[in-house]
């Protein structure tokens, strides 16, 4: 839990003059632990079923240099598959990825492969190639307000990404293939969490016609992924504030990297097809409170050491994100952090490959208004704003 204020003595940290003119180093901030964030007990961990899925499989992540993906990658490898592909598209980030794991598991057959999961014909011949038995989606761009702007990039990789991959994996048999999805997902608002929400009926369509355990993964934020609110206050207040935060009453859900990938792994074990599993996320943290905790941790005094500015909600964004969508009973699992959508959402096929053909159409033409006016039009919430 958060530690009070009172518990940081003053007289050793750096004052807010002393940082911004360069009198001290900003490593004399101390180091916070992500988890002293939540506000919340970490999620509790119970190992018995991953091995089962994972014990010498072949298993490709992709999107694997990613926050979420490289995690997977590290918990992944402790089970010892037969081999682990890399797959990403950002070069850098799939070396350092490789990198690490070869340093920590050097006898494990770790394939880093470079590639863009839109191209059909690259990702035909990686699973022509390696025939995974295990296949997790964390490939998509994240970012709300960059996607707002970015409403074909969106598409392209969050939904025609994701159909690419799907159907490659159903081609190759793959035994599971798990999704990696958002909160955002549900009666999205933004284009971000509409092509999620798309790439989910995706997932379930595929376990419906393939009768294979393909499934969907939900959660919210995490703490310290790249890009992300932890990140940008950490730098904010190493450079000495302001820190801003977009609205006093904006809330999110938090886990941390570890545990949300852990338990992502726990629900890809259940699955057996078609499900839609959401990760118990505990209650939505106040982003103020996560400044105001982040730099007490850091030593510093919020609003006297650090200012804190408020620069308005962005396009796309919520005050507060849903879990449940309404009308949608969701039921406990076997582990107690982990919730299963009661009913499988029946997806229609037909008219979701129509939807997808028009989309690949709008996005090659860079029709963007009819890319939003299509998705409005199909998803039975859709209320995304033109840009």
């Amino acid at each position: 839990m958060c530690a009070a204020s009172a518990a940081f003595p003053r007289a050793s940290s750096p004052g807010f003059y002393e940082l911004i003119g360069g009198k001290v180093s900003v490593n004399r901030l101390r180091e916070v632990d992500i988890t002293d964030l939540l506000r919340r007990e970490p999620a509790k961990i119970d190992d018995r079923l991953i091995g089962s899925i994972l014990g010498g499989r072949r298993v490709l992540v992709t999107g694997a240099g990613g926050s979420i993906g490289s995690e997977l990658c590290r918990q992944i490898a402790r089970w010892n598959p037969s081999e682990l592909v890399l797959l990403g598209h950002g070069e850098n980030s799939i070396f350092e990825a490789f990198i690490e794991i070869k340093e920590i598991f050097p006898s494990l057959d770790v394939q880093a492969v470079i590639a863009d999961v839109r191209d059909p014909n690259r990702i035909e011949k990686i699973f022509q190639g390696h025939q995974p038995q295990v296949v997790f989606h964390a490939a998509a761009h994240k970012h709300v307000p960059l996607m707002e702007a970015n409403v074909e990039e969106a598409v392209t990789n969050n939904v025609l990404g994701t159909r690419v991959v799907v159907e490659a994996a159903g081609r190759y048999r793959a035994e599971r293939l798990v999704l990696i999805s958002t909160d955002k997902a549900v009666r999205p608002v933004n284009v971000m969490g509409a092509t999620k929400r798309l790439a989910e009926m995706i997932i379930l369509d595929a376990a419906q016609h393939n009768n294979l355990p393909y499934s969907v993964v939900r959660f919210g934020n995490v703490l310290g992924s790249r890009g992300g609110v932890v990140r940008t206050f950490k730098n904010q207040i190493a450079r000495g504030g302001p820190v801003t935060v977009t609205h006093p009453d904006m809330h999110r859900y938090f886990m941390t990297i570890p545990e949300a990938v852990h338990l992502v792994l726990q629900a890809a074990a259940m699955g057996r097809g078609g499900e839609v599993f959401m990760l118990n996320m505990g209650e939505q943290v106040r982003i103020l409170d996560l400044a105001e905790d982040l730099i007490r941790l850091s030593g510093l005094e919020p609003h006297r050491d650090i200012e804190i500015q408020f620069t308005g909600v962005r396009p796309g964004e919520k005050l507060r994100e849903d879990l449940f969508e309404d009308g949608v009973d969701f039921e406990r699992t076997e582990h107690s952090e982990i919730f299963r959508m009661s009913e499988e959402e029946n997806v229609d096929g037909d008219s979701l490959a129509r939807v997808l053909d028009q989309l690949a159409d709008h996005a090659l033409h860079s029709r963007t208004a009819d890319l939003i006016l299509t998705i409005n039009r199909f998803l039975p919430s859709g209320s995304v704003q033109q840009p």
